[in-house]
Parts: C-alpha cells; structure tokens; sequence
C-alpha cells in the first residue's frame, strides 16, 4: 500500500500556474512517474494533459444541476465558480487511448501511475465514481499482464480552495470507488535523486513457422508474440553486470553518471529442435535486433530494481514496436495478393505481419519501427519509434500531441543508438535446408533485393553454378576410381 506521494515541485507549480492562467472548468490528465513496492512511496515526475479527441472536444466536462425535465445542462461558460450539485463527466475510453500511446514512449521505471483532475472540491466530490472508472480504464490499457503494480493514484487540483490532494485506488480487485483512500502528498525534489542506467541487449531469436490447421493459420504477428513471450521467460532468469561488476549484493547506488549494465542470458533449449517433431513445420522466422534500454531510480531503491526495470523495458520496447505496425491503418482492407513482394510502405508491412503462415512461398524480410530516445526532464528520457520510411521530424509533433512538450530540444540531442531496425525474416524449410538455394552466407544477405533462385553462387567467395556442378561430378569420379582400386589390390592379395 503506497502511503505516500512525493511530486516534483518545479513541475507540479508550472502545471499548477498553467491551469489556474487557462481558465478552463476541468481539465483532466495523466500522472507520470513511479511506484516504488520497496519504499511504499509514489514519485509523480510529471502532469500530462489529455488532448481533445479526434472530434475536437475536450476530454472531460461539467455537468450542471438536473433539471425539471431529467436532463442535464452543460456548463460550457468560463465563470470562475459553478454549483454545488455540478459533476464532472469523462470521456474515459480516450483517456484510456491516451495512456496507451503515452506508456509506449515511457522508459524502464518510469510508467502511467493515474490520472490527475483539475475540478472544484465540490464537483470533485460528486464525481468520485466516474473518476475511479477513469482510473480502472487507464490501468487496463498500461499495465501488462503480470505486472506487480497494484495501485494507481488520483490527484485532485482544486481551484476553490486552492489545495492538492491525493488518493490511491487499487486496480487488481473490483472494489467500489467508495475505497479510494486519501493518502499524504507533499512536493520536494524527485528527479535530481534519481539513478540512471542504460543498457544495449542484442538478441537473436528463432522460432518454428507452423501451417497450422485449414480452419484457422497462427500469422507472422502470431509467431513474433511468441518470440518476444520467449525473451521475457531468458531475461527472467538473465544476470546483470553492473560497471563490469556482477550485481549481487541488493544495495542502492550513488553515482551523478550512468550505471552501465549488461544482462547475461543463460543457455536455453533450442526453441526449434523442441518443435522439430511437428509434423507441420513450413519453415523458420529469425528475430534480431539490438535495443537500446534506459532505466531510472530513486536513489534509495535496491540495484534489483533498476535491473527489473530494464528488463521491463525491453520487453516493452519489442511489444510496442509490433503494435505499432499492427495499429496502423486498421481500417483498411487486407488486399488479395499478400504474398507480394514486401515495401517499405506501412501498410503493406502490416498486411505482411497479419498474413497467414500457409501464406509462405517465399523469402520475407520485414523491419519493426526502430527506438529514438529524446531528452526530458533532468537528465531523464523519453522516446518514440520511426518506421523505416519516416524522418526524425515527425517526432516532434508527437511528442507535442502526447506529451504536450512546448519546447522540443534540438536534433543533435536525440539519441539514436538504434541505427538499424529490428528484422523479422522468415523462411521455408527449402530455403534453410538447402545450402545451394542461399544467396550469401548471411541470413539478412540472402533476403536483399531480388529473387534468390537467381542469385545462386553470386558472391566474392561463391563458384559459378557450373564449377559447383564441375567440383561435384569430380569428387564422385575420384570415389568411384579409389574403390575401384581397393578392389583390384584386394583380388591381387588374394
């Protein structure tokens, strides 16, 4: 149970000054920052305010009095006070949309904790289930599966009077909004304590590609779930070297610089040979990459959970990636011929990672968005992805719309450690079990531009066809000859 929150002062007054000169009646958004289990404290780095929807209405209004009739009346005037009786009413699924899209550019540590509301006591109040609601739905969309946050919280600015409270709601039972529980909130210094790490993890993954039955076929996408459920079961039992030193005492970490970690994946049983028994293997995907993880700390939280927090992030870093593409242009319809050769347009990619395996018949070789990190607060990270075909400049508008930044920092300060993308390459069995059907040594190598039948022995350090076939015919011709002449020896000894 959290029984404290502590929020960063310098950003709290600007979000508070921003408000109070806005002069709007309500305003609702999220929280960001972290719950730490081993303090029992909450840490709010940030306030982020939830941007009109599509149609261009706010997230949330006032609702006023009821009237004779049973209807409500909207408050639309920007009058400084409203009646007692008024309520607040949330457009809770897009602000649950919102906490999604604002999660998948959070770093290891640094998550969605609840959603804040700028209302007055007496709305407040009167809304306290629609806000529990809001908070549930924004769990639901952030918090994954298995995950060992329990609580969120609800911060209530009021304008009259002019106060700060905190309340912190459960998300893991289905209690009545009655249970949210006040607890103590103070502003101080958060982000300068805070511990930095950084990690790169290259990973390479195989995966068996099954037909599946006629009813219904596992697709690309599928099959990459299962990949990245695989990396998180290795980076479960993964070791951490922290500054070349094997962390195994759980002590917390002072240091003004970044802590450089790297994570040691124990030996695991071969994902392929465990399904070579299948009876319907038609080929293999191949998954590599190199991600680029970050992770921050309160300074007096453990080591462990700055390596769990970096490892949170990979995980989630390779799950947004591919909901990315898969988000991407949802409306369309998938177009008849799926087995056309791959482009770099968005759609087309993601027609590709929701094609049926049976859908196989040759070489395909797809990238996942690659990871830009952008600097935020003190020292700390954010980040967003670039599909293939996307210029850095597009960053910048949506850190704007998600994470309202006004000022965007200059470009030579966005970190690409990502130069190239994750890859997705998937095979049938022929291509991999037939050495004279591969282009070049290198999986990545042989899935380039054009047909691969056609490129057969080009290379620096390939024969032509004809001198394969030339070397083959001689190899049997000396064996012939050597068994011939063991045979004559064998009858003149005799």
């Amino acid at each position: 149970m959290v029984k404290a929150i502590i929020g960063e002062e310098t950003q709290l007054k600007i979000a508070e000054d921003r408000l109070s000169n806005s002069g709007v009646l309500c305003q609702v958004g999220l929280v960001i920052g972290k719950i730490s289990s081993v303090l029992d404290r909450g840490f709010v780095f940030e306030l982020v305010p939830t941007p009109p929807n599509d149609a261009g209405e706010a997230a949330c209004s006032v609702v006023d009095a009821v009237r004779d009739d049973g209807r409500r009346k909207g408050s639309k005037g920007k009058s400084t006070g409203i009646s007692d009786s008024a309520s607040v009413v949330v457009d809770r699924d897009w602000v649950a949309e919102h906490a999604r899209q604002v999660s998948r550019m959070l770093v290891g540590g640094i998550k969605v904790i609840g959603i804040y509301v700028w209302i007055s006591e007496s709305a407040f109040k009167n809304s306290t289930a629609e806000l529990w609601q809001t908070v549930k739905g924004v769990a639901g969309a952030t918090l994954l599966s298995g995950s060992d946050q329990e609580e969120m919280v609800l911060i209530h600015i009021s304008y009259s009077p002019r106060r700060w409270t905190c309340r912190s709601c459960a998300v893991t039972s289905n209690i009545a909004s009655s249970s949210l529980k006040p607890c103590d909130f103070k502003m101080g210094r958060v982000l300068s304590s805070l511990q930095k790490f950084r990690c790169t993890y290259n990973f390479t993954i195989r995966l068996p590609l099954t037909g599946g039955s006629t009813s219904k076929a596992p697709t690309f996408s599928d099959v990459l779930r299962s990949g990245i459920s695989m990396a998180a079961k290795d980076l479960k039992n993964a070791r951490a070297v922290v500054n070349g030193n094997l962390a195994l005492d759980d002590v917390p970490t002072t240091s003004d610089d970044y802590h450089e970690m790297e994570l040691l994946v124990p030996f695991m049983k071969d994902t392929c040979i465990e399904a070579s028994s299948l009876s319907d293997v038609v080929g293999i995907l191949f998954f590599s990459g190199s991600i680029s993880s970050y992770a921050f700390i309160n300074s007096k939280e453990p080591i462990s959970q700055a390596i769990s927090d970096i490892k949170d992030d990979i995980i989630t870093s390779l799950q947004s990636r591919l909901d990315i593409i898969l988000d991407e242009g949802e409306g369309d319809s998938q177009p008849d011929d799926v087995e056309k050769e791959p482009s770099t347009d968005t759609k087309d990619r993601k027609f590709a990672y929701r094609a049926e395996i049976r859908s196989l018949r040759k070489p395909l070789s797809l990238s996942l968005p690659r990871r830009v990190l952008i600097p935020w607060l003190a020292g700390t990270f954010i980040c967003d992805y670039l599909q293939p075909s996307e210029p850095l400049e597009v960053v910048k508008d949506h850190c704007a719309e998600m994470m309202s930044m006004e000022v965007f920092p200059d470009a030579s300060g966005i970190l690409q450690h990502e130069v190239e993308s994750a890859a997705v390459v998937a095979m049938s069995f022929w291509d991999v079990a037939a050495p004279f059907r591969s282009a070049s040594t290198s999986v990545s190598d042989k899935l380039g531009t054009g047909n691969p039948t056609h490129d057969i022995g080009r290379g620096a350090n390939k024969l032509p066809l004809s001198a394969s076939n030339f070397g083959s015919a001689a190899a049997i011709l000396v064996l012939m000859f050597a068994i011939l002449a063991g045979y004559m020896l064998l009858s003149r000894a005799w």
